[in-house]
Parts: C-alpha cells; sequence; structure tokens
C-alpha cells in the first residue's frame, strides 16, 4: 500500500485536491478533518464545552465513528450509526474541531483509525498532521498552502454559494485564528514535515493546482 500525506492551514484546498488527485490515481480519499469535526459536533451535541478537555475527554467512551465511501464520491462520516457528513460542515463546526484536534487524548483515540485506513488500502489522506504524526512514512508529503486572503476569499464564496450570509472580514479573522490555533498548539502542531514538498497554490486556480500536484505523484511515485 501507498500512502501520501497532504497538509496545510484550514482554506487550502486541501479537501477539494487531495480527493481529485485520489480519484486521478485509484487511491482512497481520507479526509482526516472530518473525523475530528465529528468528534467536536458529538461534544457540542452532549452539551459539552469544547474548551474544557475534560469535559470533550468524558464523551470519548460514548462515540463511535465510522468512515464510509459512498457512491457519491463522498467520504461520510457515521457518528454513533448517524450520518452527519453535511452537519460537519457547518462554519461553528471548524473552530470546535480546532478545539478538540489540540486534546491529546483525542488524537490518540482517533490515531489507530486513520493509520488502519493507510495499512487497508492506498490512501491520499489530507489533515494538519498526517506527514509529520500519522503517516511519518507516507511515500509522498505535500503541505498546501496560501496566503490568508486568497483562502478567505476562496471560502468566502463557497459559504455565498451555499447561502450563507457571512461577511469576508469575519472569514480572515476566523482563519487567522485557526491558523493560530493549529500551529501554536502543544501536541501535533500544525508544520511541514522536514520531507515534505510545499506547494503554494495563493496565484493558481483550481485547475494549475491539480497539475502541480498531479506532476508531483508522477515524478516521484510514477504514477
Amino acid at each position: 500500500m501507498l500512502s501520501i500525506a497532504i497538509d496545510g492551514p484550514a482554506g487550502a484546498g486541501k479537501s477539494t485536491l487531495a480527493k481529485r488527485l485520489a480519484e486521478s490515481i485509484g487511491f482512497l480519499y481520507v479526509d482526516t478533518g472530518a473525523i475530528y469535526r465529528s468528534v467536536g459536533l458529538f461534544a457540542h451535541k452532549q452539551n459539552k464545552n469544547c474548551e474544557c478537555d475534560q469535559e470533550v475527554i468524558s464523551v470519548l467512551p460514548d462515540l463511535e465513528l465510522t468512515i464510509t465511501h459512498e457512491a457519491d464520491g463522498l467520504q461520510h462520516m457515521l457518528m454513533n450509526g448517524e450520518d452527519v457528513t453535511f452537519q460537519i460542515r457547518q462554519n461553528e463546526v471548524s473552530r470546535l474541531a480546532s478545539l478538540v484536534s489540540r486534546i491529546p487524548e483525542v488524537r490518540e483515540f482517533l490515531l489507530k483509525t486513520q493509520r488502519n485506513m493507510a495499512k487497508q488500502h492506498s490512501v491520499v489522506m489530507d489533515g494538519r498532521d498526517i506527514g509529520t504524526v500519522i503517516l511519518p512514512d507516507a511515500a509522498l508529503k505535500i503541505f498546501l498552502t496560501a496566503s490568508v486572503e486568497e483562502r478567505a476569499k476562496r471560502r468566502h464564496a463557497e459559504l455565498l454559494q451555499k447561502g450563507s450570509q457571512v461577511s469576508f472580514e469575519q472569514i480572515c479573522s476566523e482563519i487567522s485564528s485557526r491558523d493560530e490555533q493549529d500551529s501554536n498548539r502543544t501536541i501535533a502542531p500544525l508544520k511541514a514535515a522536514e520531507d515534505a514538498i510545499v506547494v503554494d497554490t495563493s496565484i493558481l486556480d483550481l485547475e494549475e493546482s491539480f497539475q502541480v500536484l498531479r506532476g508531483l505523484v508522477e515524478e516521484n511515485l510514477g504514477i
């Protein structure tokens, strides 16, 4: 089995590009951010404060997460049997995911799930610590990034398309805050692995970004 790790900050286009890359080479796409979002959503539904580590830890024994890949091509997240694939994409859940992901017990709880996917399938896995922690022996590591302004612009357009009336300034603030939380957490902070290839997509559109990634796979893995 071969693994491709794609890390990077919020809004860098990791999920969109990783999913398309996986499809193009016949690998399984694994969105680890969705897993942490599911933990945050579950804690919230249990009326727990995600800023309190012990409150989040207390719900883990009651949480069963299942990852499935359906005919629609999406990775579906089942939370105790309930499909929360679309619930976890709410803007507020992004903040909750960042909060719970800094908790060592949460990361340990999910580590085996993520690594088992890579043992069973050739995967393209995206997140924030895939190349540094989850899959340190990945065949190819890519760190995907873009300026805060460009990431906010993309996220804002996406939310407007979905009918959400969120201001560009608010999105900018949220992304900056998420970057700070993810980069400065004690456990598995967001950073590029030493052997990762950094790809800045600030001046690239989606197709250009994909072609860069596809070229890296062909050059490094011969696929």
